[in-house]
């Protein structure tokens, strides 16, 4: 199992989050960090590439200027530079 930590930073992303703005949630679902990180869960790097790339797709038919584009890029970009995707992809 991967567990992908998307930080509680400016964005304050959370579950909710995932149903506001219509984002899918991971085919594993997700999880909270006591610090009130989100973590994403996954089967496997390849699972989490597919999700990734179904929310790549998802963001180009979102407005620039809208609030789930900003949300959507930190979830792709987190996601993106996962160590642990970063070694699948090499």
């Amino acid at each position: 199992m991967i567990r992908i930590d998307i930080p509680a930073g400016e964005e304050k992303i959370t579950q909710e989050t995932f149903e506001t703005y219509g984002i899918p949630h991971p085919p594993n679902g997700t999880d909270i960090e006591i610090n009130g990180d989100i973590i994403l869960l996954f089967d496997d790097e390849a699972q989490a590439i597919s999700y990734l790339d179904k929310l790549e797709d998802n963001s180009s038919l979102v407005a620039e200027d809208a609030p789930a584009r900003k949300i959507l890029s930190l979830i792709i970009s987190t996601i993106s530079n996962d160590k642990f995707v970063q070694d699948y992809l090499r």
